[in-house]
C-alpha cells in the first residue's frame, strides 16, 4: 500500500485543498503585480520590472488551479494521505520562496533570472533552480497519486491524461527549462535591441528562443487531461490508447520546438 493510500481514521476528514489555497494566493500575487506595474514605470532592459512576477503568478494560477481540479476528484483517502500533503507543503514553500525573491528583485529593479553578478546572487539563483525542480516534481507526484487512486472519480481517459500529462510536464520542463538555466538565457543567438518579437508573448522573431518549448512542456499538464476528459465524454472505446498517442505527439512537438530554438531559428520569422 502506498503512502497516498494510507487510510485516514474514520473520525478525521480529508484536509482542505492545499492547491485551491495556492490558487487563491497566486491570484492575490497576480493582482499585486498588476497594481504595482501600473504605478511603477521602471524597466529592466526595456521590460517593465513587474512583468516577471506577473507572468509567474499568472502561470501558477493555471498550474495550481489544474492541480486543485485533479485533487477534487481524488478519494478522501488519497487527499488525506501523507504523499499528497507533503507534496503540497513542498510546492507551497518553493513557490512562495520564488515569488518573494522575484518581488524583492522587481522592487529593486534588478533581474531575478540569470543573475550571477555576485556569489550571493548566484547562490540565490541556484536556490531558485532547486525550487523550480521541486515544483515540477510535485506535479509528477500528484499525477502518480491520481493514477494509483482506484477510487478517484476519473474515467480511464482522464486518469491516463492526468498521469501522462503531469509526467510529461515534469520531464519536458526539466529539459527545456534546465537547458535555459545552464545556457544563461532564453535566446539562442543574437536578438538585437528593438528586434521584432511575437505580440503579447515576447518571443524572438529573429533568432532561436527556448520559451516556446518551455511553454509547450509546462502545458502538457492541461492538454492531455483535457483530451482524456473529452474522449471519456465522447464514450471513446480506446481513450487510453488515444491519450498515449497524443502524449508521444506532444512530446515530439515540444522537442521539435526545442531543437528549432537550438538551431537559432525563431518560431515565427518576423525579420
Amino acid at each position: 500500500m502506498s503512502l497516498s493510500e494510507t487510510p485516514m481514521p474514520a473520525t478525521v476528514a480529508a484536509p482542505s485543498s492545499q492547491f485551491r489555497t495556492l490558487t487563491v494566493m497566486s491570484l492575490v500575487l497576480l493582482a499585486l503585480s498588476v497594481l504595482w506595474a501600473v504605478v511603477d514605470p521602471r524597466t529592466i532592459e526595456g521590460v517593465p520590472v513587474w512583468m516577471k512576477p506577473l507572468k509567474f503568478a499568472l502561470s501558477f494560477v493555471v498550474v495550481f488551479a489544474t492541480l486543485a481540479l485533479v485533487e477534487a476528484r481524488l478519494s478522501p483517502r488519497a487527499r488525506g494521505g501523507w504523499t499528497l500533503r507533503v507534496t503540497g507543503w513542498v510546492m507551497a514553500t518553493a513557490y512562495l520562496g520564488e515569488m518573494a525573491y522575484m518581488f524583492y528583485r522587481a522592487a529593486r529593479a534588478e533581474r531575478s533570472h540569470f543573475n550571477m553578478a555576485t556569489p550571493f546572487e548566484a547562490n540565490l539563483y541556484y536556490l531558485m533552480g532547486v525550487g523550480a525542480v521541486s515544483l515540477v516534481l510535485g506535479v509528477a507526484v500528484v499525477g502518480w497519486v491520481a493514477y494509483r487512486d482506484g477510487d478517484a472519480r476519473m474515467a480511464a481517459g482522464l486518469r491516463e491524461g492526468v498521469w501522462l500529462g503531469f509526467l510529461a510536464s515534469f520531464v519536458l520542463t526539466l529539459i527545456a527549462a534546465g537547458y535555459m538555466s545552464v545556457h544563461g538565457g532564453h535566446v539562442v543567438g543574437v536578438h538585437p535591441t528593438g528586434a521584432p518579437t511575437l505580440p503579447l508573448l515576447g518571443w524572438s522573431g529573429v533568432t532561436g528562443d527556448l520559451r516556446p518549448a518551455h511553454f509547450a512542456s509546462i502545458h502538457a499538464m492541461q492538454v492531455l487531461p483535457l483530451l482524456g476528459l473529452w474522449l471519456d465524454w465522447r464514450g471513446a472505446s480506446r481513450a487510453v490508447r488515444a491519450v498515449r498517442i497524443a502524449a508521444v505527439g506532444h512530446a515530439g512537438v515540444t522537442l521539435a520546438l526545442f531543437g528549432q530554438a537550438l538551431a537559432g531559428l525563431p518560431l515565427v520569422p518576423l525579420g
